[in-house]
């Protein structure tokens, strides 16, 4: 309940300019899951491979780019990884409609269908 009411307060508070339903899976910063270079996205943003998790970063389908570029400000709902992140990598062309969370490799992963990004500005 506390984070539904910090995100609703940011919310209030930032110019919201567009709200989406996507579906939001998780990934890790591992070769198996991006590609031969973990330590960047696909924009070259440099992670911190220690602690991946604290850039908040997501990566998005490449339909959502238009809408979504590279370092918008996004709040995610409907996941347990509820807050803001930046969008800093993008998905295989394969995926529309979709956002990855990039979360440290001993966090529980997950599959939410029916997640909600809304861009801040």
């Amino acid at each position: 309940m506390k984070n539904v009411l910090t995100i609703t307060i940011i919310l209030l508070s930032l110019n919201i300019t567009a709200q989406k339903k996507v579906h939001a899976t998780v990934y890790n910063a591992v070769p198996a899951q991006t590609n031969s270079d973990p330590g960047h996205t696909a924009f070259m943003f440099e992670l911190d491979l220690d602690n991946p998790y604290k850039h908040k970063i997501i990566a998005v389908s490449r339909d959502l780019l238009t809408e979504y570029p590279k370092g918008t400000k996004v709040c995610v709902a409907g996941t347990i990884y509820d807050g803001v992140y930046v969008v800093m990598d993008k998905m295989n062309k394969r995926y529309t409609d979709r956002i990855d969370l990039l979360i440290n490799e001993e966090m529980q992963i997950g599959n939410w269908p029916n997640a909600t990004i809304t861009k801040l500005q």
